[in-house]
């Protein structure tokens, strides 16, 4: 995970082939630690690293997460 202060609240940005690998439509789920949970928004990017999700710093920094942490991404199952 990046933080990146021009990214949206909400959302977090990927990289067009990532989202079809792991199946996202339209929202991911991304879990630090198995304890720090946040759902958003999925934005499909061409310019985005496959190995990469940018999300705003604002939130990443409310929930204690560093640049550059490693998370598990998924998409949210209804």
């Amino acid at each position: 995970m990046r933080r990146k202060e021009d990214a949206d609240k909400g959302v977090g940005k990927l990289n067009a082939s990532t989202m079809k690998f792991l199946a996202i439509n339209d929202r991911i789920e991304i879990v630090v630690a198995g304890k720090k949970k946040m759902e958003l928004n999925a934005l499909s990017m061409p310019d985005i690293p496959e190995n990469e999700v940018w999300i705003n710093a604002d939130e990443m920094k409310a929930l204690g997460l560093s640049d550059n942490s490693i998370a598990t991404v998924r998409r949210v199952f209804k």
